[in-house]
């Protein structure tokens, strides 16, 4: 929108009372994501039942999991270059178009007679709920001020665990009671519903939304005003943390705003291949964990779908709180969250080496591996809001997510291979040093901060 229509919609909006419509948008995006995250994990859920049915090795069954993934993954980069060059009627229609396709290849997958049409209808899930992660951070970005952008993150990445909580224990249900391709007609309908509230209740810009108040609009932004994006001159004091700061590498740096700036920044393709690291991990407790539970512990179908349920259970709280001890704790910073999250989850990918076969304790362990690894989730796709102008995060979100599609699409079929030859055992240590990986490409990247003085509370 340009300067002189965002000052029309102002004189056509009366100021009134402060709304707070950014919260209901934020939960029409959580149910969003809530769905589409629910559309992946349900597939590691029939894994086990489609292996009885068609046949096929740990080697083929982690490269039909990583073929959606991989296709997600390359279509983040023309999703945010298309984000990019359309304008914002064009996003608002073609939002829930994709929405709808992803309840299409949902359905699609309880049809499949074979091998082929199962790997083909995943490769589709996956192109269709590409830009959906785009247009969802693309709304938060521009629905919130930066004080609260963190948090809405959090949410976000909460959502996607949420999705990974109940996915397991109502596939389980209904493969009991009809069978597994019933589970896929069932995930296939929520996202027509939610298509039809998107196209009524959300618009691009806050300005443009009829239940969004002028006060409201101002308040979002005007607290844009003072962050890094928006490239202008209202100071914003930054509390100094002294040595964590020297170690975190907070500095200032030049909001990227063209297409070149961003490709070659190595802050972006750093967080890229970081947040690569862990979204293969989480991949791999979403896809094979089932099978471990029912393989390896040998629990029932029925305690699996809850076991399997724990990580998530534990990403839910650790996305929320990390999201939120980024905002307020840490004034914004991304960095430490993520690395804290990925030393964490060193240790306990090591711990579950020696994981009990008693189902309560094995659950504790599983919801706090879950719990560390989502603390630091929305650090990865808040932090590009500090290094670009808003024009530009589109673009910037979808090599991060590339980065991170890429990873999580290569994992679960290196699990595969490694289950064939080795054990569990090795799975966890290749988690490990995942994480280990990750930990020390987040060390080499910049924490950006804007250009005011940070504010000496020991003073």
């Amino acid at each position: 929108m340009s300067q002189m229509e965002g000052v029309l919609a102002k004189a056509q909006k009366p100021l009134g009372k402060k709304t707070n419509y950014r919260w209901v948008v934020m939960g029409l995006i959580f149910a969003v994501w809530a769905m589409a995250c629910a559309d992946r994990a349900n597939l590691g859920v029939a894994l086990p039942f489609m292996k009885k049915e068609f046949g096929f090795s740990n080697t083929e069954a982690g490269a039909i999991v990583s073929l959606f993934a991989f296709s997600y993954a390359i279509v983040q980069i023309p999703a945010g270059l298309l984000y990019k060059k359309m304008s914002a009627k064009t996003q608002e229609k073609i939002f829930p178009l994709f929405l709808l396709f992803v309840s299409v290849f949902t359905g699609l997958m309880g049809t499949t007679a074979s091998t082929f049409l199962l790997k083909l209808y995943r490769i589709g899930l996956g192109v269709a709920e590409g830009p959906l992660g785009i247009g969802c951070t693309n709304i938060m970005n521009r629905w919130f001020p930066a004080n609260e952008k963190g948090t809405a993150m959090g949410l976000w990445n909460t959502a996607s665990k949420l999705g990974a909580v109940v996915a397991p224990p109502v596939c389980v249900i209904i493969a009991e009671i009809y069978g597994w391709r019933e589970i896929f007609y069932v995930f296939a309908v929520p996202g027509i519903f939610l298509a039809i509230a998107w196209i009524f209740m959300v618009k691009i810009s806050p300005s443009d939304s009829k239940f969004c108040s002028q006060a409201e609009v101002e308040y979002i932004q005007n607290q844009k005003a003072v962050a890094v994006s928006d490239k202008l001159s209202q100071v914003r004091k930054h509390r100094d943390f002294g040595w964590l700061d020297k170690f975190n590498r907070t500095k200032k740096v030049v909001p990227l705003e063209t297409i070149g700036q961003v490709f070659r920044s190595w802050n972006v393709l750093g967080n890229a291949l970081a947040y690569g690291c862990m979204i293969g991990i989480s991949n791999t407790f979403m896809m094979w964990i089932p099978s471990y539970l029912m393989n390896v512990k040998g629990f029932t179908s029925i305690k699996m779908g809850f076991l399997a349920s724990a990580p998530f259970i534990g990403s839910v709280i650790g996305n929320t709180l990390g999201g939120w001890f980024s905002d307020r704790i840490l004034d914004k910073r991304r960095k430490p969250t993520m690395l804290l999250a990925a030393l964490c989850t060193i240790v306990m990918m090591i711990a579950l080496v020696y994981a009990p076969n008693n189902a309560f304790y094995l659950g504790l362990m599983l919801m706090l591996s879950g719990l560390l690894i989502g603390f630091g989730f929305s650090g990865y796709t808040t932090y590009p809001m500090g290094l670009t102008t808003k024009e530009a995060y589109p673009l910037a979100f979808a090599i991060v997510n590339t980065g991170g599609q890429l990873g999580g699409a290569c994992a679960p079929l290196i699990v595969g291979v490694i289950l064939d030859a080795y054990s569990w055992n090795a799975v966890f240590i290749y988690l490990a040093l995942s994480s280990v990986l990750c930990f020390t490409l987040v060390s080499t990247i910049d924490e950006p901060i804007d250009d005011a003085k940070p504010m000496n509370t020991t003073a």
